[in-house]
């Protein structure tokens, strides 16, 4: 494999038959009619994404001394299970309408009822199923990283690894509710809840997982690692994503544009903006962000205010910096040349991308 197999088509490619095998195992366990859209939405949502979190995995495998085994692709792609599991809760939680350009699940089981005539509420049935789904891809997850074929060994030095991941996870579920839930506000709050429900398991936690599944014990160079390039590529991988909650073109993230605003989110770059902004525009933020009937001209007044206190340009500062530190971190460790590699494609990748 060649350094290229990072972040383009080839590791997809190999993910997506991993995943679309896995799932194509569960028929018979979920063969009831009744079932079917159940296990359809699965692959439906399954089917998009970058794959970044299992080619950090992967990657992270491979720079610790790991070979060619197919088994690190299949325990590497489970965690694609673990982040549409997240997605689905969070469009529940979030009220989302949309989620890569398609219904998100909770809409999509909430027309099912509507186009059914069955009883009760569609929209309660929808968040329900919606929740069961997320759970049953939580449980699959598990499930596809305990039988990957991988060593036991190596499978047992990774579980607590696995775990903390998926406990940061939950908790970065709640820290993000109870942010929205008291108004937040702070920058540092907004990075807490930023680091656990996305950084950490988006690139922190996988690359420690195919570090020590490879390595087979948590060395001390693996942790620094991780924290010194995990850690500032998962917050600025962040950042880029509240930028893309405002700014992202809807053909590319497949979410209608301002959706972060509409649903009040109290990211990095929201905070950012009222530490700097006027009486007058913090006013317009407090009065325009959470409106879920937020037009476009609301969306162009709170992108106006977030460009002209700042907090835009900061923001990308921001990325390239930490960025830039995340890439100087590869020369300490003792990696394989081609896998350093790969983690400075994926780095840039994961921080520059368009959705």
């Amino acid at each position: 494999m060649t350094t290229s197999f990072a972040v383009t088509d080839a590791l997809r490619a190999e993910v997506d038959a991993r995943l679309l095998e896995f799932v194509d195992r569960q028929r018979p366990l979920v063969g009831e009619p009744e079932l079917a859209p159940l296990l359809t939405a699965a692959e439906d949502f399954l089917a998009g994404g970058k794959r970044l979190r299992p080619a950090f995995c992967y990657w992270g495998w491979r720079g610790a001394g790991g070979d060619e085994d197919p088994a690190i692709l299949t325990a590497a792609a489970s965690l694609e299970l673990l982040q549409a599991s997240a997605l689905i809760h969070d469009d529940v939680m979030d009220a989302s309408d949309l989620r890569r350009g398609l219904p998100s699940a909770h809409r999509r089981f909430q027309a099912l009822h509507e186009s059914s005539g069955w009883h009760g509420s569609a929209r309660q049935f929808g968040e329900g199923a919606a929740v069961l789904l997320g759970n049953l891809l939580l449980v699959w997850s598990g499930e596809m990283w305990r039988t990957s074929g991988l060593p036991a060994e190596a499978l047992a030095a990774a579980q607590p690894v696995h775990d903390r991941m998926r406990t940061e996870l939950m908790c970065g579920q709640y820290l993000d509710l109870l942010e929205q839930a008291q108004g937040g506000g702070t920058f540092d709050s907004a990075l807490r809840v930023a680091l656990h429900k996305s950084g950490k398991y988006s690139v922190e936690q996988p690359l420690r997982l195919g570090l020590v599944l490879a390595a087979r014990e948590r060395r001390p160079w693996i942790d620094r690692l991780c924290v010194e390039y995990g850690h500032k590529v998962g917050i600025a991988f962040q950042l880029r994503d509240d930028v893309l909650g405002v700014f992202g073109d809807p053909a590319e993230t497949g979410k209608p544009a301002g959706d972060d605003l509409r649903e009040g989110k109290r990211t990095m770059l929201v905070a950012r903006t009222l530490a700097t902004a006027s009486p007058a525009q913090a006013a317009d933020v407090h009065r325009l962000l959470g409106d879920p009937a937020l037009d476009d001209e609301g969306l162009a007044r709170l992108r106006q205010i977030i460009e002209d206190t700042g907090a835009l340009t900061a923001s990308e500062e921001m990325i390239k910096q930490y960025l830039y530190d995340a890439l100087g971190s590869l020369d300490h460790a003792p990696l394989t040349p081609e896998s350093r590699e790969a983690l400075t494609e994926l780095a840039v990748a994961a921080t520059s991308r368009r959705s």
